[in-house]
């Protein structure tokens, strides 16, 4: 486990209650769980680099370079709770994060198709209509910040794209079957659509990963026959 402040409180995510945008409170909320995504990124992305051994030195790079990144994301998002009286911590948090990274810590081939290619990927989905929320709102600050983190997640899921396929040519496996696989072995909860199709084309999706995707997630909402 990485190191830890004492603060935020993990519970399960249904223990967490669920604000709106229209007060100071409920937007501080807001920001703090998108800066605990981002903090629990840069671990992950640490993560990347200690365990996966005797890997090309590109992948080491990559996954410094999402570190680096992630962590000016949550320098960033702090700086901005500062502004609204609040910090890191003030809010309960949820662990969802780092429950997948201990799931997939035996295998990179799967690290890379469920960390990046779900669980961040979420965030190329939902963060565009998040921006056009708070443009309403007149939070230009907020946005300034959302539009930078959205633009930098599309080459963190591409790495994680890049590294996914090169996994599957090395031992021999097809890409989109593979990560079918992995979806319904580990991820059929956290499957969510509808999906931004333009920045996961740009992010290393796919036709036929994409309309996969999109065909899970009908067959989930349809539940057991």
């Amino acid at each position: 486990m990485p190191g830890r402040p004492s603060r935020p409180r993990l519970v399960h995510p249904r223990d967490l209650p669920r604000r709106g945008f229209g007060s100071d409170e409920g937007r501080a909320a807001f920001i703090h769980a998108i800066a605990h995504i981002e903090f629990n990124a840069i671990d992950l992305a640490w993560d990347a680099v200690y365990r996966f051994r005797r890997l090309p030195d590109r992948f080491y790079a990559d996954w410094v370079q999402v570190a680096a990144d992630e962590a000016r994301h949550f320098t960033m998002l702090r700086g901005r709770l500062q502004q609204l009286g609040r910090d890191y911590g003030d809010f309960d948090a949820h662990n969802g994060l780092w429950e997948m990274a201990q799931k997939t810590a035996g295998d990179g081939l799967a690290r890379m198709a469920l960390v990046p290619r779900v669980l961040e990927a979420r965030g190329l989905d939902v963060t565009p209509g998040m921006i056009q929320r708070l443009k309403g709102l007149g939070d230009t600050q907020t946005v300034a910040i959302l539009e930078v983190i959205l633009e930098e997640e599309v080459a963190h899921v591409a790495a994680g794209s890049r590294w996914f396929r090169w996994y599957c040519e090395r031992r021999g496996v097809d890409p989109p079957s593979t990560f079918r696989e992995l979806l319904t072995g580990y991820a059929r909860a956290v499957l969510h659509g509808p999906f931004n199709v333009e920045a996961r084309t740009r992010a290393g999706f796919d036709e036929e990963e994409l309309a996969m995707l999109e065909a899970a997630v009908t067959e989930l909402a349809a539940g057991p026959a």
